[in-house]
């Protein structure tokens, strides 16, 4: 019957649920008493699970099936007659017997069932859960707020006292400090979590909260918190204060309560002290600064970058640039490349290495690459980033352009567009030092080509003449043989300078009518044209320069000749005669600027060796700078003591400001040494109280005062030496002579 089998399996549901409610309220009175204990309701709450799975596993409610219930009921039932297990199995395969059976034991449970309780120890583990609360209530009341207590966990030297501000003292017992706390909670990329102290000196990494926690024995007015960037009120009920700051700078601070009655209290000073987060420390190894490849080399970097991060590292990558071309087409590629291995982020120290493949940047040759490793922490909002130094890296460009001159005979490629003077004369005394060790066909190859430069280089000056038909480095054609002079083989190669002025030793006529048309024509048009035709004309030199260059285009000539003749020794004093015309010409050409000096004002010659300094006095300047005096308070203040130690007058509300200003300004030099400068700083804090301090306390104060200015560099001055009366008359006496 299916009646009966669901009955037996919502009481199977109803035993597992209440093992498990046996189950929670032993972990229930175990939480309860463990956050009460400790004051923790983290650790409550862990007390908690602990217990419960414990617990559990021990009654085990997974056992609890159909069977087991089975079982249960007919020990526990007595009209069950042991035949609840019938109505576990299938009508179907049962006698009409059974079936009968199956029906008498469906009624039976449907009205009988709930008299049958299941076995827990509910009731134990109730009275077991509500003696420990009870427990962790009463040790609450009794011992809790002497949990931490100064009197028994801070050393007696760092339990915050209080002093009264007024100078008469209450005649009635002023509250009393209990209990005492200072959380300090890190940034979360810390990892350092929040750590509680009864010890109110600080050292927090910036970033950090401050959380403080006061608890008084009676009610309080106010309770105030006093220093760097705090000066603000505590929040409480009248005997718990609280309060929290997020410091930015090192500093000092105190507290001050109001008791019900307005009187005031305040403590000693305390020292806050924010450290920096480090940025990132990043070291390449196993790479020089500088590598060059060749084209056919391996074009692959290899290296590993040690890392560091005093909080855990976010993050690392290599940033690389790629410069292709050069001058103004220069192109620049920079792209961000990954580590070989996984940035493990917060890891505070780390190995990586890297292997870049120029192939794979499409780097081809004078291409450079520039990289360097970039480091980022975690620290919030804003990171530390930390950047290696650059290295280098690029492929050598082999390849350079070269300029031939090809004609009948061949040349040397040139880096330049042609050859130097010099360079010939160099290259053809190197000729004659090795003619001796040359065969004869060598030696006239050499000469030849020789000889091919030098009228290239005649050329190339030919152009500043105005011979622009040979302004290129050409091969001028071949000279007919029928030119030449039978007997003098060299007349086609050389200047005839013995006949070429023949031509105006022997008078021609002319039509003197259409010369002086054409004279006419040509004055008119002179000054206006330029003439191409004329290389005396086209120059672009002066005439002085231009007959020099003339004489070198000469000798450069003859130079030529003898060396296509196979002869350079012959040839070599043309050639350095037209270097020097060269020289010459470069240094005529040459721009000189007048340099500027002093130019002294005219003497008169009656003052001149005349010994009259009547119109001369020295030189002086009076000129002001604007010092700034970070300490202008305390010497200030220095000067305000000594006058209330002599006078022994009170201090006023003026003066107990310019104190407080001090006090600011001696604390930033307490913060770098505490040990030296924090009972002056607590001394002076106590001068801006309302309650007057004895004059042995404003000699201690002024003397820490001086200590703590640091001391000035001496200035340049004249030493005045002493001069009586007597030496005055003389001196006075001596200038009334002189004149």
């Amino acid at each position: 019957m299916q009646e009966g089998k669901q009955l037996i399996k919502i009481y199977m549901k109803r035993w597992q649920l209440l093992r498990g409610l046996e189950a929670m309220l032993y972990g229930i009175g175990a939480g309860f008493c463990s956050a009460l204990i400790t004051r923790n309701l983290l650790i409550g709450i862990v007390a908690f699970i602990v217990v419960t799975a414990i617990v559990v596993l021990m009654i085990k409610p997974w056992r609890i099936n159909l069977r087991t219930v089975s079982a249960y009921i007919d020990k526990h039932l007595h009209n069950a007659e042991y035949s609840s297990s019938l109505l576990l199995a299938s009508p179907d395969g049962l006698s009409g017997l059974a079936q009968l059976q199956q029906q008498k034991i469906t009624t039976l449970l449907s009205q009988q069932i709930t008299t049958v309780k299941p076995k827990t120890r509910l009731r134990y583990a109730a009275i077991t859960a509500s003696v420990l609360i009870l427990i962790g209530i009463i040790y609450f009341y009794a011992f809790g707020k002497n949990i931490n207590s100064n009197n028994e966990t801070t050393p007696e030297q760092e339990i915050v006292t209080f002093s009264a501000t007024d100078s008469v003292a209450p005649a009635y017992k002023p509250p009393v400090l209990i209990n005492q706390k200072l959380t300090i909670r890190y940034p979360a990329y810390t990892k350092l979590g929040s750590r509680t102290s009864s010890l109110m000196n600080a050292k927090a990494v910036e970033g950090s909260q401050l959380y403080w926690q006061l608890d008084f024995d009676s009610k309080v007015s106010e309770v105030t918190v006093e220093g760097i960037g705090v000066n603000d009120k505590m929040r409480g009920d009248g005997t718990a204060f609280a309060k929290a700051y997020k410091p930015t700078q090192s500093g000092y601070y105190n507290f001050k309560f109001t008791d019900t009655l307005g009187a005031s209290y305040a403590s000693d000073i305390y020292a806050i002290e924010v450290l920096k987060d480090k940025a990132p420390l990043v070291e390449i190894k196993d790479i020089p600064q500088f590598t060059s490849f060749d084209y056919s080399d391996n074009k692959k970097l290899s290296f590993t970058a040690e890392i560091s991060d005093d909080y855990g590292i976010a993050a690392a990558h290599i940033v690389a640039t790629v410069s292709k071309g050069e001058g103004e087409s220069v192109k620049f590629r920079e792209e961000k490349l990954a580590f070989n291995q996984s940035i493990q982020v917060g890891e505070k120290s780390m190995r990586l290495s890297k292997n870049i493949n120029l192939d794979q940047l499409k780097m081809e040759l004078g291409d450079e690459l520039y990289f360097y490793v970039e480091v980022s922490d975690q620290k919030t909002p804003r990171p530390n980033i930390t950047r290696s130094e650059t290295f280098f890296a690029v492929i050598k460009d082999t390849v350079s352009d070269g300029f031939g001159v090809e004609g009948t005979l061949g040349a040397d490629l040139m880096p330049d567009y042609f050859r130097s003077q010099r360079q010939l004369i160099i290259d053809t005394e190197k000729l004659i030092e090795e003619r001796s060790q040359l065969t004869e066909k060598e030696f006239k190859k050499r000469s030849n080509d020789l000889g091919f430069d030098q009228k290239a280089l005649r050329l190339k000056y030919g152009q500043f003449m105005g011979d622009e038909a040979d302004s290129g480095i050409a091969v001028t054609p071949d000279i007919p043989h029928e030119d030449f002079d039978v007997d003098d083989p060299t007349a086609g190669f050389r200047h005839d300078h013995d006949s070429e002025n023949e031509h105006n030793l022997v008078p021609e006529e002319h039509d003197h009518e259409e010369s002086d048309e054409e004279e006419g024509e040509k004055s008119i048009l002179e000054g206006y044209v330029h003439n191409h035709d004329d290389p005396e004309e086209s120059t672009l030199f002066t005439e002085s320069l231009r007959s020099k260059l003339k004489q070198a285009m000469a000798e450069m000539w003859d130079a030529e000749l003898h060396l296509r003749l196979a002869d350079p020794k012959v040839s070599l004093p043309y050639q350095y005669r037209a270097l020097t015309l060269i020289q010459d010409i470069k240094n005529s050409a040459r721009i000189y600027v007048h340099r500027i000096g002093f130019d002294p004002p005219p003497i008169k010659e009656d003052k001149r060796l005349s010994g009259d300094l009547k119109e001369i006095d020295n030189y002086y300047k009076t000129e002001q700078i604007a010092a700034t005096n970070p300490y202008v308070n305390m010497e200030e203040s220095i000067a305000l003591l000594e006058k209330h130690i002599v006078e022994e007058i009170a201090l006023i509300d003026s003066d107990k400001a310019i104190l407080a200003r001090a006090g600011e300004e001696l604390a930033t030099i307490a913060i770098r040494e505490p040990a030296r400068h924090l009972n002056t700083l607590q001394q002076l804090k106590w001068l801006t109280e309302e309650k007057q301090q004895p004059a042995t306390t404003l000699r201690q104060v002024q003397r820490g005062l001086l200590q703590a200015l640091p001391v000035n560099d001496a200035m340049p001055i004249t030493n005045k030496p002493y001069r009586g009366k007597l030496e005055d008359i003389f001196i006075k006496e001596l200038q009334t002579g002189d004149r």
